[in-house]
């Protein structure tokens, strides 16, 4: 998020307030199986620390300044500190099994759609949670990204917007696959999206709302 510390607390509960219709957010697991919520796999570019979080514990990651004196949440703080809808990305199939406890032991499968760039770890969440919704996440892709999609049973694709072509868009309506834009930060992003005719798109500011329906 670009007015908040990103991945905290802080800025998920300011999403909320900006009222963005769906919150974003990225899990790592800890060295003891903790479900993280940071977009580095290391500490270092958004904490006061160093190193790989699947190298720590969870309370030696407690330990760290995440900015404006926030620490690093778990998923499950996360959840009890906004209402509205997640979307919770994941790196790897650990994380999927990890993320599939919580989702089964607090009925998570209406208000949480699970992204990855990692299609074994769409399948794998897929497999754990029936009924669960998903979407495939890419940066660098061609027209496969449709059949790469369907073939793990996501719903919707999370393309980089400066990549997305009309082929690909074109392709993936007649899969029935919605399609999200990211990340979009200005107008120009904005307009593209809109003559893309793309169902939303995914924002670091949430002022963006006022001209849009967009994540955060």
């Amino acid at each position: 998020m670009g007015v908040e510390p990103e991945n905290t607390l802080r800025s998920f509960v300011a999403a909320q307030a900006a009222g963005l219709d769906i919150i974003e957010l990225d899990l790592h697991l800890s060295k003891d199986g903790a479900l993280v919520v940071m977009h580095d796999a290391d500490v270092g570019r958004t904490t006061d620390g160093r190193g790989a979080i699947a190298d720590q514990t969870l309370a030696e990651l407690r330990e760290l300044d995440a900015g404006k004196g926030e620490r690093i949440p778990v998923f499950e703080e996360v959840l009890d500190a906004v209402k509205a809808p997640l979307q919770a990305e994941i790196k790897d199939v650990a994380a999927a099994r990890a993320l599939a406890d919580v989702m089964h032991a607090r009925d998570l499968t209406g208000r949480v759609e699970v992204l990855s760039f990692h299609d074994e770890a769409i399948a794998e969440i897929a497999r754990l949670v029936p009924g669960v919704r998903t979407a495939l996440v890419a940066s660098r892709y061609g027209t496969d990204v449709v059949e790469r999609a369907t073939a793990v049973g996501a719903t919707t694709l999370v393309l980089n917007i400066r990549r997305l072509t009309l082929e690909v868009v074109e392709r993936a309506r007649k899969a029935d696959l919605r399609i999200i834009g990211w990340v979009v930060n200005t107008q120009d992003d904005l307009r593209l999206v809109r003559a893309l005719q793309l169902d939303g798109a995914t924002t670091d500011y949430p002022e963006i709302k006022r001209t849009g329906r967009f994540t955060a």
